[in-house]
């Protein structure tokens, strides 16, 4: 009877070792399973709590701030968790097939079956391009955080935060900190919209203070903020790269701000990729703007086996991605007939980090409209050199008003980073051209690999499992 039930756990592969990928494997060692988890980065931690390389030195304080005690404990339990699960570091998930998943790292590859996946990937930058992006200096602002907590540099001496969102002050006040000049923040949002988020914000008064206390960072140490603000140009050459950053403020003057290097970001946007390729359907979301895979409260896909936690499938930040990560594995032990408790109470846990989430999209909304009054020769795919005037003219001589028909007339999102940076802002521009709602524009369909792979790779085993 005991070798039956044995027989009977569900074999679980969890992709991410970020804040939800950690939980969901801790609940998953709590139930009696041992998974596979898979992360594409060396260590665990995500994006938010990227561990520092081996034998760097620098304190939790210095690298997380007012998080250093959740990423000190999202560390340690997972140390705790090494020698109960099967960790694949350093592992790319390039492609999803029926109850397996393809994995490469390095120059080898194999299939990994699996009864049920739970993916979380995490978020990226949502970013809308500006005249000059594509000079050497530009960075979205999560590579200036990885710079930063990764290999303690900064991405010049001299630097310019601008968009909007959480991100645009948390990277800003950690660059303060590290002892970097920032030279301006540049925010498109306005302190009216910031007002009327404030209902909703108060739903977690805690990581409002923690907002306020970054702006206390960068005004004691004499950053200028803007807000309200429309990006004109990021100043430079192809030969030199970055020299400054030209906007217009919200009185109508222009602000020039001399720097070396530039940090853009509005807000985040769900890396949704993996989910595209197993299948799962999607819905425009009319909240964010964008189009996210069908969930259900406890992050369930419309594919059976198939989970979804984390920013990767609902941006709502760290402390949700935990809570959610928890909860989707949850959810795939119930549907495998393992029982456990807890589950309510993270609903009831969420439904604030929902409430609040609405609000940042108040506070900071995504600027749709800047798409519209972008140059026809601003670069819109840094990857394939596609510009503004060629999505337009796709639009106006050949009627490609939808997605992946502009993709395939103009090779806008086929370059190596397959439309992450650039499918939000090339879809504006293609329904501002065309006069339709960004929804009737549809989405990129997602192609594996989902990053370049390595020419020359070597198989491993078939489909058994790496116990």
């Amino acid at each position: 009877m005991a070798a039956s039930a044995e027989m009977k756990r569900p074999n679980v592969v969890v992709v991410g070792a970020g804040p939800a990928g950690v939980r969901a494997a801790q609940a998953l060692v709590d139930a009696g399973l041992r998974p596979t988890v898979i992360d594409e980065g060396r260590r665990d931690g995500g994006q938010i709590y990227r561990r520092q390389p081996e034998g760097f030195s620098r304190s939790y304080e210095t690298l997380y701030g007012s998080e250093a005690a959740r990423a000190a404990s999202l560390h340690r339990d997972f140390d705790a968790l090494r020698t109960q699960i099967d960790y694949l570091p350093d592992t790319l998930v390039w492609n999803i097939g029926p109850k397996a998943v393809h994995i490469v790292s390095g120059t080898r590859y194999r299939k990994l079956a699996f009864d049920s996946l739970i993916i979380c990937t995490g978020a990226t930058d949502r970013l809308m391009p500006v005249p000059g992006w594509h000079f050497a200096g530009t960075y979205s602002l999560g590579g200036a955080q990885v710079a930063l907590k990764s290999q303690g540099c900064a991405i010049g001496a001299r630097v310019v935060m601008m968009g909007t969102g959480p991100l645009l002050y948390l990277v800003a006040a950690q660059y303060v900190k590290a002892g970097a000049t920032v030279s301006a923040v540049l925010d498109t949002s306005t302190f009216a919209q910031r007002l009327r988020a404030l209902p909703q914000l108060l739903a977690i008064p805690s990581t409002l203070r923690k907002g306020i206390a970054l702006m206390r960072v960068l005004r004691g140490a004499g950053v200028p903020v803007h807000r309200g603000v429309t990006p004109v140009a990021i100043e430079g050459s192809s030969a030199h790269g970055v020299s400054g950053v030209r906007v217009k403020l919200a009185n109508d003057t222009t602000l020039n701000v001399t720097c070396e290097a530039v940090a853009l970001g509005y807000h985040l946007r769900s890396e949704t990729q993996l989910a595209d390729l197993a299948g799962c359907v999607f819905r425009f979301d009319t909240a964010t703007q964008t189009w996210l895979p069908q969930i259900d409260e406890d992050g369930r896909s419309s594919v059976a086996g198939i989970y979804l936690a984390g920013d990767g499938a609902r941006v709502r930040g760290a402390d949700a991605a935990e809570r959610a990560g928890r909860l989707a594995a949850l959810a795939a032990l119930h549907d495998a007939g393992i029982e456990r408790g807890g589950a309510a109470q993270l609903r009831t846990e969420l439904a604030r980090f929902t409430r609040f989430a609405a609000g940042l999209r108040t506070a900071f909304p995504w600027p749709a409209r800047f798409a519209a009054a972008l140059p026809d020769d601003t670069i819109v795919c840094r990857c394939e050199a596609i510009t503004a005037g060629e999505l337009r003219h796709v639009v106006r001589e050949m009627g490609a008003t939808e997605a992946n028909r502009a993709k395939a007339f103009s090779r806008v999102g086929m370059g190596r980073c397959q439309g992450r940076y650039c499918s939000h802002a090339g879809a504006e521009v293609i329904a501002a051209e065309a006069r339709v709602p960004v929804e009737a524009v549809g989405r990129l369909r997602g192609q594996a690999p989902v990053k370049p792979l390595p020419m020359a790779l070597e198989a491993e085993s078939g489909m058994e499992n790496v116990r």
